[in-house]
């Protein structure tokens, strides 16, 4: 199966992405990761994206494009894969399209701006060894104290309400319209998000006939 995960910063994609990586035996393919690891192994069109992020301009969606194009032509990705973070707007949608990269389903997970803001504004990380929390869904046993060592817990820049709202902003101008597009394909499934983790997968699987 070949999909896409859509859904707004913080609905859960990197996480339902993960579980259905094991569940399905695909492998999911985060852009960030394989913009990393072309840069390392310097291939040529790493070596080009590295040739713009060190000037700190964006890395063009040709290039993007190219390196996932060369990433889903490995062997692990020939029974199906999972797209995260990819793509973002219908530009990049239609050069998949041109690169000859199709996709049998894509799914959405739909969740309210509100909810974002209170899941997002609420996380919080070890300043000193990263482990993660929430105020209410996973707060610190002692307040702004790690359990594990004993480091500063914080609140990072992103996660700060003007910071997410900004995000969300971005979202629904330039990646939301995606949806319209895979539903004139026919490829398109929406998922209400669901109170706990292991209830999103369920309607996940559900959706798709697993």
């Amino acid at each position: 199966m070949k999909m896409i995960l859509l859904g707004a910063p913080g609905a859960g994609k990197g996480t339902q992405a993960e579980i259905l990586s094991a569940k399905l035996g695909i492998p999911t393919i985060s852009t960030g990761n394989i913009l990393r690891a072309a840069i390392q192994d310097q291939t040529p069109v790493g070596l080009e994206a590295k040739s713009y992020m060190d000037e700190g301009k964006l890395v063009p969606d040709r290039v993007i494009i190219e390196i996932v194009a060369q990433r889903l032509q490995q062997p692990d990705c020939a029974k199906g894969f999972i797209l995260d973070g990819m793509p973002r707007t219908i530009g990049q949608a239609e050069a998949l399209d041109h690169a000859g990269v199709k996709f049998d389903r894509v799914l959405s997970i739909e969740i309210s701006d509100e909810e974002i803001e209170a899941r997002m504004s609420g996380r919080r990380v070890c300043s000193k060894c990263g482990a993660s929390y929430h105020i209410s869904a996973r707060p610190t046993k002692v307040e702004g104290v790690c359990d594990s060592c004993g480091g500063t817990v914080v609140q990072r820049e992103d996660d700060k309400p003007e910071t997410v709202r900004n995000r969300l902003t971005v979202y629904h101008e330039q990646t939301e319209p995606l949806k319209e597009f895979y539903q004139n394909k026919g490829v398109l499934t929406t998922v209400d998000n669901q109170p706990t983790i292991e209830a999103t997968t369920k309607v996940i699987m559900e959706a798709l006939g697993i």
